[in-house]
């Protein structure tokens, strides 16, 4: 008898696994939730960034926030079991969300065979000849975790993938980061935009892989860089906490600062150059009934971004007193144009950290896109919102109970005789082939 599903991952955003120094005994937190956030323990050394800059430590990552993630991962084990005796596993992934995503995603390989591994101990996978002889999981991401399971793909290959689903991704990035890095405060993590914060931010290097590369992201004066991977695009006051930060060490701040941009553009151009495949027997593609192998097929990955929610989707640069860049964050920027007539207009939004535009994975075909909205939301998960704390439409997408029902019945591929999930179309698509049978709202 054919299994269930395959096991599951999910893969949390940026800043939302918790984070502790072994060093101590009994290990200490320095990153929670709610309560506990040690910038000075978290910031990485400049010559290693392997390692923390205030030795001797230990920092290693605990699991994803329960408050964000805890819903999502029940709602996958009890909607992809099958029966009582035979769980379908769902394994929460904590990571070192400062890391450059390179080194993440090989932990993320090593924890696929883990699970893998695992689960053929578990007698109804272990006794499903076909499971047994082609192992595959299921990888759900929200936020920078679909950047992770990107990379991973583009690195690894699809042998080990049976289905993705990624939540309000930032495939191509949001000015958050930016935010993040120029003031301390942002839609990214903790908000209050001090000294330390900053110093922090600009010493994480996974941080730059959130930066926005879409077009039109920057409108800069004439004349000036408008490459946000190139350090000549940023204010000095980035730089020069930097080159503070590392004085006395064996490694200048605008080296480390080139450096952390150039591994994240590297890394955003191996996700552009990410293919997927489309089932029509060319290179790359496979005929109906013939192996995956290598590649993921489009079929088996639904992306799902954020809209009708007010966001940042650009941000102006001019030039200070001497000329240099100087990033000026007006408001009018902030848009929600979801309701307009004009669909160009229309992809003027975003869930309120990720623009529409930086949500939209490059190696995807704009078409199979799946949109939703803060109306997607039940009173009880309103309510929840208000209990909880959480901000914005970003933090919220993996509570939707919509989106549990909607990422459950892709993983098992099955009907919906009731109706009860639905999903939007980007503007200006005109036919809509999201990668199961699903009812258009709006």
């Amino acid at each position: 008898m054919p299994i269930t599903t395959s096991p599951t991952i999910v893969i949390p955003g940026i800043t939302a696994s918790v984070l502790h120094d072994e060093y101590e005994l009994p290990p200490e937190a320095v990153w929670t939730a709610v309560r506990t956030k040690r910038y000075d323990r978290i910031t990485l050394h400049p010559e290693d960034q392997r390692y923390e800059l205030h030795e001797p430590a230990r920092v290693s990552s605990g699991g994803p926030f329960p408050l964000i993630y805890e819903d999502l991962t029940e709602e996958l084990r009890d909607g992809l079991a099958g029966e009582e005796d035979e769980p379908a596993p769902v394994f929460p992934f904590g990571y070192d969300w400062r890391l450059p995503l390179d080194r993440i995603e090989e932990h993320l390989a090593a924890l696929v065979r883990e699970v893998i591994d695992r689960t053929l101990l578990l007698r109804h996978y272990r006794d499903d000849e076909h499971y047994r002889s082609n192992p595959t999981v299921n990888l759900v991401g929200h936020s920078m975790g679909g950047l992770v399971i990107a990379g991973y793909i583009e690195r690894h290959g699809g042998r080990y993938v049976n289905k993705v689903v990624t939540l309000a991704s930032p495939f191509q990035g949001s000015h958050e980061a930016i935010l993040k890095l120029a003031t301390g405060t942002a839609d990214l993590g903790d908000e209050s935009g001090g000294a330390r914060e900053r110093r922090m931010a600009r010493m994480t290097p996974a941080l730059y892989h959130l930066l926005p590369s879409f077009d039109g992201a920057l409108v800069a004066d004439d004349g000036m860089e408008t490459d946000i991977f190139h350090p000549d695009a940023w204010q000095p006051s980035v730089v020069r906490t930097i080159v503070h930060q590392v004085r006395g060490w064996r490694v200048t701040g605008t080296e480390l600062f080139k450096d952390m941009l150039d591994t994240a553009r590297t890394h955003r151009q191996r996700i552009s150059e990410l293919r997927l495949s489309t089932g029509g027997g060319g290179e790359g593609e496979e005929g109906p009934g013939e192996s995956n192998g290598d590649f993921v097929r489009d079929d088996d990955w639904l992306a799902i971004a954020g809209a009708d929610a007010e966001t940042r989707v650009s941000l102006r640069v001019g030039r200070d007193d001497e000329g240099r860049p100087r990033f000026l964050l007006r408001s009018d920027e902030r848009r929600n144009d979801w309701d307009s007539e004009d669909q160009d207009a229309r992809r003027n939004t975003g869930d309120g950290t990720v623009p529409l535009a930086g949500a939209i994975p490059p190696f995807m075909d704009e078409s199979r896109v799946v949109c939703v909205t803060p109306g997607d939301m039940g009173y009880w998960e309103l309510r929840d919102r208000a209990l909880s704390g959480l901000g914005g439409f970003h933090g919220l997408v993996p509570k939707v109970n919509m989106l549990h029902r909607l990422a459950i019945r892709f993983l098992l591929g099955a009907s919906d005789p009731h109706g009860n999930t639905w999903g939007r179309r980007l503007p200006g698509v005109d036919e809509w082939k999201p990668p199961l049978d699903l009812r258009e709202r709006g």
